[in-house]
């Protein structure tokens, strides 16, 4: 397993020794993990692997000569080189770059930020942005000037309860005990809370103090947008922790469910996933700016559920690439979160949800960023019922990976995309990271293919679209040859390979199947599909 990711990047040797050092690709790396929230270079261990070679070792000086060209080419940057060895034998750098407090850059005046495993320049007004996200010290850092033992009894209680039953922490953080966990999680320095202890564990008028402790709203619309009923959670009283609970169970609306049909049967089917709706209002509590005021929003119509943030995704974060940036704004709030189980490792979160959703047969859900807001929408109702069928029997028989389930989900959905259209709505650029998220589903059959390169499409196996009722037909009464014509082409571009049967109940059952046997025979003449097999075993397809 690859050891980089936010925090870790690997580099050769080579970067920094004989005549191919790249020493300002190095500057521009730790300028990236100087905005960011510092990191470390493993410089002598390959990509894609986690060791150094065996007979590998650093010459003396680099280590100096390493130090001197970062102080020249970079403003802003401390770095801490050291040598190491690794198991195996083979000597590697460790370069760790300390967060800095102030905006860093390269000495020729360009910026970048570390978001998630990879560098991004920063351009433009993203600069002052940068600069106004960076105080000295980080919000939750700062000294609210509550003593520490004026921390909330109850809350400190269930938060110690919270981490000795959390199979995330080790051992020995468990057996710190209330002081040393205040510490450990930066609750408290020396006497005095933090605002993050304050925010955690302090009292209602303590938390009502700091002036940007989280208010939530949940107001439920009728379907002319009319106000009905409304609930809120201004008084300080809960802690973010405390509000994600609060608010799953105080709005009735979240407990709603209604029957989709299955076959003979029907299910019975929740208004709102449990584990999206929480993990939005997580992802609404751990990354909101804390220096800007401003409530949450839920806002409930008949149809959708938004929730509305203050403030703007982190720097580098944004609507069309949620699914695989991650940057955290409140490092130890989202530590806590973690930590007590309350939410998904760093940079999972989305995915958790759109996983969730597209399994049920739900769409996606839609993130938009304003002036100073960021709004998640999520649809009330399944789309296509059937998915959750389709989803379900593929996972059971071949133990999806959740990108594998995310990726079958779009395509059950939409009957079909092409490779652009794919990556595009997965967020990927470049064949290869779709690869990534196709994973097996070409491989076991589950998708098949039609087109080359670009023009590449991709498609749920008509077996597998039979098996869970997705290949409905279309209804028609009357049709045109010409139509009729158009309609088969089409249905054979989404099911490629299909016999005539198929195809006539697809397009529709009220076309007697030799009106639809005669429109076949005349794309066969006019070279437009081609054929497999005879009489009952003939199958179809467009000529390629």
């Amino acid at each position: 397993m690859s050891l980089e990711n936010q925090h870790t990047d690997l580099k050769s040797l080579r970067t920094v020794s004989g005549k191919s050092a790249d020493w300002e690709s190095l500057a521009k790396d730790c300028v990236c993990f100087a905005n960011g929230a510092g990191g470390r270079l493993l410089i002598g261990i390959e990509d894609g692997q986690t060791l150094p070679p065996t007979s590998q070792v650093v010459p003396p000086e680099v280590l100096d000569r390493l130090r001197k060209r970062m102080g020249e080419l970079t403003v802003n940057v401390q770095v801490l080189p050291s040598l190491q060895r690794a198991a195996n034998g083979g000597e590697f750098i460790e370069l760790v770059i300390d967060r800095s407090p102030s905006v860093a850059s390269t000495k020729d005046g360009r910026y970048f930020l570390r978001v998630g495993d990879s560098c991004q320049p920063v351009l433009g007004d993203d600069v002052l942005r940068l600069a106004n996200e960076r105080p000295g010290r980080p919000w939750e850092a700062m000294d609210s000037g509550v003593p520490r033992g004026a921390a909330d009894t109850a809350k400190l209680a269930g938060f110690v309860h919270g981490i000795a039953a959390s199979g995330r922490v080790k051992e020995s953080v468990k057996e710190k005990g209330p002081d040393g966990l205040l510490t450990h999680y930066g609750l408290a320095q020396g006497q005095i809370l933090t605002r993050l202890g304050v925010l955690l564990l302090g009292s209602a008028a303590d938390r009502r103090a700091l002036g940007t402790a989280p208010l939530v709203q949940a107001i439920k619309y009728d379907e002319h947008g009319q106000k009905i009923n409304k609930w809120v959670w201004d008084d300080c009283a809960l802690s973010p922790v405390e509000l994600v609970d609060a608010v799953w169970r105080e709005v009735p609306d979240f407990r709603e469910s209604y029957e989709v049909a299955e076959g003979l049967y029907r299910r019975s089917v929740p208004a709102y996933d449990e584990k999206v709706v929480r993990e939005l209002l997580v992802n609404a509590l751990v990354h909101r700016p804390y220096t800007q005021q401003g409530d949450i929003y839920l806002n409930l119509y008949p149809e959708r559920l938004e929730v509305v943030n203050p403030g703007r995704l982190p720097l580098g974060v944004t609507p069309r690439n949620i699914l695989h940036a991650s940057r955290r704004r409140n490092e130890g709030l989202a530590r806590v979160f973690h930590d007590l189980g309350l939410m998904e490792k760093e940079g999972s979160g989305f995915d958790l949800i759109y996983d969730r959703l597209l399994s049920q047969g739900r769409p996606a859900p839609v993130p938009e960023e304003g002036a100073d807001w960021v709004k998640v929408t999520i649809q009330r109702r399944i789309a296509k019922p059937e998915v959750m069928r389709l989803l379900a029997d593929a996972d059971a028989r071949f133990q999806l990976t959740q990108r594998e389930r995310i990726t079958l989900g779009v395509l059950a959905q939409t009957e079909g995309m092409t490779a652009r259209e794919l990556g595009a709505l997965l967020e990927t650029e470049g064949g290869d990271v779709l690869a990534v998220w196709l994973g097996r589903l070409v491989s076991t059959g589950l998708v098949q293919t039609t087109g080359k390169t670009s023009g590449m499409r991709y498609f749920v196996a008509s077996d597998w679209l039979r098996g869970a009722q997705l290949d409905q037909k279309t209804s028609l009464s009357r049709i045109t040859p010409h139509r009729l014509q158009a309609l088969i082409l089409e249905d054979l571009r989404r099911y490629p390979v299909s016999s005539s049967a198929d195809i006539n109940r697809r397009i529709g059952v009220e076309i007697s199947s030799k009106t639809v046997k005669r429109a076949l025979d005349d794309l066969l003449l006019a070279n437009e599909v081609v054929y497999s097999g005879e009489r009952r075993w003939r199958r179809y397809r467009l000529r390629e």
